[in-house]
């Protein structure tokens, strides 16, 4: 895969600084593809370009969208950053291992997640993601900056790729797996949640926690388009057998 098919997603971020300097990081690594979830400051502030020095042409062309499942549509592989412990069912691995897997499905766009400057992403934002990774650092003072992480990242990435290649590409992978968008597999959860509740099995104080299992079960098989296809007609079934002993009923 080329660099330039992995999205950075930025969610929330609030410094126009970091902003810039996640824009001439990714130049440096040569990716592409900036993608900023509500951000709470201008992208193209003077700060932000004084940051980005020969990179505002990432900064002019980023992506922004309200969510982050708006950023992920079309990707079919996600890893998200973590910074402390999180109560969620993936164990964060380490960058140099997990970073590869994006670079494994060629021609398909991936993503790499990175929460806010603050607080991270939530556990509902990590759920999205099929794999967590966890920058290691001083247990003292253990808290990175958004946009040195990025670069740590950014630079993995690089060096995951054939050292001897000028065109900063990977071989082809062989692969069968027509993976589904995670965009597409999110409706399925929806779509799961809601009947699950419908029939008692999910509670609403606790559908946001089993859920959370749920997808973690998901992800690992790495569903396929049609396997989605295939449990959403599943789901179809379902409601309407649910409808039809509601009949019976009345």
């Amino acid at each position: 895969m080329n660099l330039g098919e992995i999205r950075i997603i930025v969610v929330e971020p609030a410094g126009p600084r970091n902003i810039g300097s996640i824009a001439r990081a990714m130049k440096n690594f040569g990716l592409q593809k900036l993608v900023l979830i509500n951000p709470q400051c201008d992208r193209l502030d003077v700060e932000a370009r004084y940051m980005a020095v020969h990179a505002q042409d990432i900064l002019e062309s980023a992506t922004v969208v309200p969510k982050l499942l708006d950023g992920l549509k079309g990707c079919k592989r996600a890893i998200a950053t973590c910074g402390e412990e999180r109560n969620v069912d993936i164990t964060p691995e380490y960058p140099q291992k997990a970073l590869p897997w994006l670079l494994e499905d060629d021609g398909q766009p991936s993503a790499l997640i990175f929460g806010r400057e603050n607080s991270g992403l939530t556990n509902e934002e990590l759920n999205y993601a099929q794999r967590l990774i966890r920058i290691p650092s001083n247990p003292q003072y253990s808290s990175l900056n958004l946009a040195i992480a990025v670069s740590i990242c950014c630079y993995q990435l690089s060096i995951s790729l054939e050292p001897c290649s000028t065109e900063w590409t990977v071989p082809q992978v062989s692969t069968t797996k027509d993976l589904a968008p995670l965009d597409v597999v999110e409706v399925y959860y929806q779509q799961l949640e809601s009947l699950l509740l419908k029939i008692g099995y999910l509670y609403p104080h606790t559908a946001p926690s089993r859920m959370g299992k749920f997808r973690q079960i998901y992800h690992r098989t790495q569903l396929r388009s049609r396997e989605v296809a295939m449990l959403r007609g599943v789901l179809r079934q379902f409601t309407w057998a649910l409808s039809q002993v509601n009949k019976d009923e009345l």
